[in-house]
């Protein structure tokens, strides 16, 4: 009896023919969802025994259905398995180390203690300042740690009586079959109904004291969970599998805010993905399709690409997630080979795609694609099956999952005043579309989750934007103890220098660098301001002046 997948039969064995009639192939096709189930409910008691922990059912049940969801290129039962099997042996590691909780807060006590010491000399005034917060800190950081530490030890020693009792157990079973096959039915009866009761009613009241003991908060856990799954399929793919928690409901609720907060000026845009991140996240959008595609329209400098990079920073907590690809990059028919890989035999084969390759190591990223409509239709021709399907082939045949990606395309056109949103206007969206369908096939248009219109930016949208951008400047002078503060009058100035109906926001950065950040930088470089120093930017004449002073 032999085992082989179905590639390497036909390298090996069905080339040759000798060989391969000596062999009668059974194909043996992946199990079904419920089947896969089954195989898990037999093994579990075997990892159980292993681990020294409990596995609950709930656990089987996610470990199939969230790897047959997010892990797209094996097979079950084997990546389900190895699921439950990563899990049990994590839970096993974290109940015979030191819990995380006890860890970090014996680190930072470490680190406040070498702080502490660095800082003994020393006789400036922040100095003193901040040792007299640190000795505040040792001695709060070390309460918490006895008490973290004492808990700890409780609840490992009554796993450890719960492991101890588990192990009786398994003797007693193993006891129990072997009289049984011998016929010794006394012996049976005795371990059936004497022994082994006894031992189930000690590791309940083990079980029982292990939970007076933990109370709501547990440090330790003696069984793995659905939670536990999904979070080990987070880890492996970068995915959210987890549960929402009350924090991540609350950040959904508001994400229009906190998106608009960036984005000024766009609330129709900013509504529109933020519909789209609450639907993937509730989990009711086809999971044969990316979570949502955009087609943001709009004159340069309003916002578009800014409200990509504020979503990845949303979800991801920064923008390392954001796959930029820059369409005039592919406006030649051989680009496609740059976006998923070049076929077996070209140069560049062994390397993979741009596109491919970036969300095959991130499967839950934003895609942006700026300047689309520079993009050659073969390109194009791509972009259509990533939008129907949710997968693409890459050069190398490997299947590249995009049903956990966010795909935005970014273009300026459609910018004539016959285009513009006016209220009561039937008749626009179809002047749209058809404006459009003269760059895009419409097959592309239909697969699209919304066309977004960007509007032009009005003066008072300008006057908030450079109210962000002084508030990055000053973010970074804080890091020097510096302040900065700028009037009302200051504020008007800059926007009116920098409000240009054409390029958008883009001329409000130049202005601030050059009005702002270049006179900044001189009175730091010239000594003029240093720690303690606050910089004043107001209007007089018709001109911004700097002043300074202390704080």
């Amino acid at each position: 009896m032999g085992a082989t997948t179905i590639d390497e039969y036909r390298q090996h064995i069905e080339k040759d023919p000798a060989l391969e009639r000596r062999f009668q192939p059974v194909m043996v096709e992946e199990p079904t969802w419920e089947q896969a189930v089954a195989i898990l409910r037999g093994l579990k008691e075997r990892y159980e025994t292993h681990h020294g922990i409990r596995i609950t059912d709930g656990a089987i049940v996610a470990a199939v259905k969230l790897s047959q969801r997010y892990i797209a290129d094996r097979m079950l039962p084997d990546k389900a398995i190895d699921l439950m099997d990563e899990a049990a042996s994590r839970l096993r590691m974290e109940i015979d180390s030191v819990p995380s909780e006890v860890d970090d807060l014996q680190r930072n006590l470490n680190q406040l203690e070498m702080e502490r010491l660095a800082l003994e000399k020393e006789t400036e005034r922040t100095a003193v300042a901040r040792r007299e917060l640190i000795d505040r800190q040792l001695g709060e950081l070390k309460d918490d740690l006895g008490q973290v530490r004492a808990r700890w030890e409780q609840e490992k020693k009554a796993i450890d009586a719960i492991r101890a009792l588990q192990k009786s157990q398994e003797g007693l079973l193993l006891e129990l079959e072997t009289a049984e096959r011998r016929g010794d039915l006394a012996r049976a009866s005795e371990l059936k109904y004497g022994g082994m009761k006894g031992v189930e009613a000690q590791l309940a009241a083990a079980r029982e004291e292990l939970k007076t003991v933990q109370g709501e908060h547990p440090l330790l856990k003696e069984e793995v969970d659905e939670d536990d799954i999904a979070e080990l399929v987070a880890r492996w793919t970068g995915i959210p599998a987890q549960r929402l928690v009350e924090d991540e409901v609350a950040k959904l609720r508001d994400m229009e805010s906190r998106l608009a907060a960036r984005v000024v000026g766009q609330d129709e845009a900013v509504s529109k993905v933020a519909r789209t991140i609450r639907r993937s996240r509730a989990g009711l959008t086809d999971r044969g399709r990316p979570l949502g595609s955009f087609l943001f329209l709009g004159p340069t400098g309003v916002g578009k690409t800014e409200l990509a990079k504020t979503l990845t920073a949303e979800l991801f907590g920064d923008e390392t997630h954001l796959v930029r690809l820059d369409m005039s990059e592919y406006m030649e028919r051989h680009a496609v080979a740059r976006m998923i890989g070049a076929p077996p035999g070209y140069v560049g084969f062994e390397s993979g795609g741009q596109l491919t390759e970036a969300v095959r190591r991130h499967p839950y990223s934003v895609i942006l694609l700026d300047e689309v409509e520079k993009a050659h239709p073969e390109v194009m021709n791509v972009l259509l099956q990533l939008l129907d399907d949710g997968r693409l082939t890459d050069g190398k045949g490997r299947v590249v999952d995009f049903r956990n990606t966010l795909v935005i395309m970014t273009s300026n056109l459609c910018q004539g005043e016959e285009y513009a949103a006016r209220p009561g206007d039937d008749q626009n969206e179809a002047r749209l579309l058809e404006g459009l369908s003269g760059h895009f096939r419409p097959e592309l248009l239909n697969r699209l989750d919304g066309i977004v219109r960007f509007g032009s930016l009005g003066r008072e949208q300008v006057a908030r934007i450079v109210r962000l951008e002084l508030a990055k400047v000053a973010r970074s002078l804080k890091e020097q103890e510096i302040a900065l503060e700028v009037t009302d009058e200051a504020v008007a100035w800059l926007a009116e220098r920098g409000f240009d109906p054409v390029f958008g926001a883009r001329p409000v950065k130049r202005v601030i660098q050059r009005e702002v950040q270049d006179r900044v930088a001189d009175l730091i470089l010239s000594g003029e301001v240093g720690a303690d120093a606050v910089i004043g930017m107001d209007v007089a004449g018709q001109e911004l002046v700097a002043t300074t002073k202390r704080g």
